[in-house]
């Protein structure tokens, strides 16, 4: 970890409003950002202020590492993960930037404390000061939980989740003091954000705040010393030194029976859980629970004909669930099928459904009454949530994966080529496209995986080439305001 900015200045980033997120009773919703892409409705943006009318690249980062998960306001800074090489992870903060370079990390995580690469969206609790996020990929066994500082990205607790096909993907949701999380075959898991153990003892935030503060000044006092005795064999201190709390686990379902990659959403008293079905592990099965929050029993489920990758959105009263032939893998977008699906919230019952020419990889987003869903056939599509009704397709004329945004009547799609495109949200026509592998200030091809956020009427949006015709070129992050 590396500071670059004072901690006070730090802590300012994080000024903001109070939220649902971690108060109240355990029957709530999240508040903003301390779920994926936001909010339960899934728009990748939360304040409700309009993107730029004409675009213009106000800055851009060039990488060699991969972007999977999208970019993540934390206050008005902006969080975001890498993926390098050799699956080295990396998960930084960065603070506001104007037209000009990219700006410094605030702070930056990696190894040896990130032993796994993480592509989980955090979830952002603003006035806790904590950031929650989940690492482990699908070739890992077994992954970590991790509760970290937002100003500093210090550690402030962890659990080990291990296991056979156990990786924690998919981005957590705290609400009602909880934290709530897939866990690839170890199920869904929900554990007490501000509750933990140490030593057998039970401890809290502000106390394990107190003690990691305490234990990091011995940490440095001991290089000092070794710096003075011997500095060409003196060692920083590292995080991973650092006492490791667990938080207090309160349930776990769907061990061992369900996989669950996709984020899971919480909507009042149900945790909504989408789980998929390995063909070549065999392992795991498609369907959509609906569990009680408070005990993770089961209210209800539903089969599903195809893996629902992109996670549950709610919409009032009604589900959506977006299906796929295939995850995110480019070489296999061929051929590839999906579908959208409504439900009733209270029991599950079905709504209605909507076969689509294309894998619906990503989660709907809805606003204004309208359901907004991306496809690898190069569409984005609308349909209208009482009744299924298809309100109008807009050609991207490139494959998509990412999950669209939605911000002030303006949708946000980008696309594997690394197009964003700004399209209105009551007709389907274009307002502008702007192809980064273009643009003077990014010429980087790359494709957009997790979506375009968008918030203080700037978008951003982040690359990976893990594969396909861009593989191995350099990736960007890339904030996006007027002209």
């Amino acid at each position: 970890m590396r500071l670059s900015l004072p901690t006070v200045l730090a802590l300012a980033l994080l000024a903001g409003p109070a939220v649902a997120a971690d108060a109240g009773p355990w029957v709530t919703y999240p508040g903003p950002w301390a779920t994926y892409r936001g909010n339960p409705q899934r728009t990748g943006n939360t304040d409700g202020k309009p993107g730029p009318e004409q675009p213009a690249v106000l800055w851009a980062l060039k990488s060699q590492d991969h972007f999977v998960a999208a970019p993540v306001p934390v206050g008005d800074a902006l969080y975001v993960s890498g993926l390098g090489g050799f699956n080295r992870p990396t998960v930084s903060l960065f603070p506001p930037a104007d037209k000009g370079p990219a700006p410094k990390p605030t702070w930056t995580q990696s190894a040896p404390y990130l032993k796994l690469a993480s592509v989980s969206s955090p979830a952002v609790v603003p006035n806790k000061g904590v950031l929650v996020f989940g690492d482990g990929m699908h070739q890992d066994s077994g992954g970590l939980l991790h509760c970290v500082s937002a100003a500093t990205g210090r550690p402030v607790w962890q659990l080990p989740v291990p296991g056979e096909l156990v990786h924690l993907e998919g981005g957590p949701t705290v609400a009602g003091g909880r934290v709530v999380i897939g866990g690839g075959a170890a199920g869904v898991l929900c554990v007490e954000l501000e509750k933990a153990t140490l030593d057998g003892q039970d401890t809290d935030l502000a106390a394990i705040a107190k003690l990691q503060d305490v234990k990091w000044k011995e940490l440095l006092a001991k290089y000092e010393e070794q710096k003075k005795k011997d500095p060409d064999f003196a060692v920083p201190p590292s995080d991973d030194a650092l006492p490791k709390p667990a938080p207090k686990v309160v349930w776990q379902a769907g061990k061992g029976k369900w996989h669950v990659d996709a984020p899971v959403n919480v909507a009042g008293d149900r945790v909504l859980v989408p789980t998929s079905y390995l063909a070549k592990e065999k392992a795991g099965e498609r369907a959509l629970y609906g569990l009680k929050a408070d005990t993770g029993e089961t209210a209800w489920k539903v089969d599903l004909a195809l893996n629902p990758w992109g996670g549950a959105t709610v919409a009032g009263d009604v589900v959506l669930v977006p299906g796929s032939t295939i995850g995110y893998y480019f070489n296999e977008i061929k051929g590839a099928k999906g579908d959208l699906s409504a439900f009733d919230l209270a029991s599950g019952k079905p709504k209605w459904k909507k076969e689509v020419p294309g894998g619906v990889v990503g989660c709907v987003a809805v606003s204004d009454g309208l359901a907004v869903c991306t496809a690898t056939d190069g569409k984005v599509r609308a349909y209208r949530v009482a009744d299924g009704d298809r309100a109008w397709v807009y050609d991207a004329k490139a494959p998509i994966f990412a999950p669209p945004a939605v911000a002030a009547g303006v949708v946000y799609a980008a696309d594997l080529q690394g197009t964003v495109h700004a399209i209105d949200l009551k007709s389907g026509s274009p307002k502008w496209t702007l192809a980064l592998a273009k643009d003077p200030a990014v010429m980087a091809p790359g494709m957009v995986y997790g979506g375009v956020t968008a918030h203080g009427g700037r978008l951003y949006v982040a690359t990976a080439n893990l594969e396909g015709p861009f593989a191995r070129k350099d990736t960007a992050v890339v904030c996006i305001g007027a002209k």
